[in-house]
């Protein structure tokens, strides 16, 4: 099923690196297995992986800025961006970085693609960003808190893994699924009453639409751990709790999936969570966002701004009213 909404705009391994250089010691060791695998692709004529190193021996992502997604903000500086989280698997706060990097193994990393599909798949991480090539864009990030950031995303439309994976027609939603590797996470220890794995859904023309993207890096760089390494979504016209990270599992199915934080609370978190100025949060207004950098306060705009891209998506739902932006 292809459903498109209308546009707005017609090497050989190296030796290990000192730690420092690095977001954590395990993406180095990551590091050292792409190389070796680009060596291989290379012997065999064919494309080169788009992970590799640059001069300094940092993890880098080479992948071109798709200029059809860019925007008016400007790009939140990469250090708070990658301090100022949430991420519940670390913590219940803001400052998650320090556990994240410490404790998330972000490599070997594999991916399992299921459900009512005709390609069912488990694929480790690398192969499949060779698979599928990547593409800066720059998004705008609305947290449901109502404070908001702008990232250079790097990575590939989910539409694109849609179509390997081959759903079957009876396919109305996607579910997707974090680790929930207590052992890998202090925040699962510590927490238990969480309804761990986290776990997210959109529909099948969400997912087809073209702004959902499957990201990998950031910053020119393999996404943080912090920020949802080494693979998560983003949605960037939904509340940023929907934008799952860490994923280990893509489901195709037909029914509905109830999210992490729609279990917890369905009154303030459901399943559609589309950004609307006009529609508050049960504890506090939408009207406006903060711009984590600056501290300023800027009107919220439909669907994050997105509208022309993805308003067509609810025609046939307008009966749920305000349901759609919870």
């Amino acid at each position: 099923m292809l459903i498109r909404t209308r546009k707005r705009w017609e090497i050989p391994e190296r030796e290990a690196t000192p730690e420092s250089v690095f977001l954590n010691r395990r993406q180095i060791m990551a590091g050292g297995a792409s190389l070796a695998a680009a060596a291989a692709l290379a012997a065999c004529d064919q494309s080169p992986p788009a992970i590799a190193q640059d001069d300094e021996g940092r993890m880098v992502l080479t992948a071109e800025r798709n200029e059809a997604y860019t925007i008016e903000r400007a790009i939140t500086p990469e250090a708070l961006n990658t301090t100022y989280n949430n991420f519940y698997e670390y913590g219940s706060h803001k400052s998650i970085a320090r556990a994240a990097s410490a404790e998330l193994m972000p490599r070997p990393w594999a991916i399992t693609i299921d459900g009512m599909v005709d390609n069912p798949t488990t694929i480790d991480v690398d192969d499949l960003i060779n698979k599928m090539g990547l593409e800066e864009r720059l998004y705008r990030h609305r947290c449901v808190e109502a404070w908001s950031m702008t990232v250079p995303w790097i990575g590939f439309p989910l539409a694109k893994l849609v179509e390997m994976a081959s759903p079957k027609s009876e396919v109305k939603f996607v579910r997707f699924e974090t680790f929930g590797d207590a052992e890998m996470a202090s925040g699962i220890r510590t927490q238990p009453w969480y309804p761990w794995p986290y776990v997210e859904g959109v529909t099948i023309t969400e997912a087809m639409n073209e702004l959902p993207l499957i990201v990998v890096g950031a910053y020119g760089k393999v996404v943080a751990n912090s920020m949802g390494a080494p693979i998560r979504l983003h949605l960037p016209w939904k509340f940023g709790f929907k934008s799952i990270k860490s994923i280990v599992r893509v489901t195709f199915t037909d029914e509905r999936p109830v999210s992490f934080w729609e279990t917890l609370q369905p009154s303030e978190y459901g399943f559609w969570a589309n950004v609307n100025p006009e529609v508050p949060h049960p504890r506090w207004s939408q009207a406006t966002e903060r711009v984590i950098d600056t501290d300023e306060r800027i009107p919220t705009r439909l669907f994050n701004g997105y509208a022309p891209e993805v308003v067509d998506l609810y025609a046939d739902l307008a009966g749920l009213g305000d349901l759609l932006y919870r």
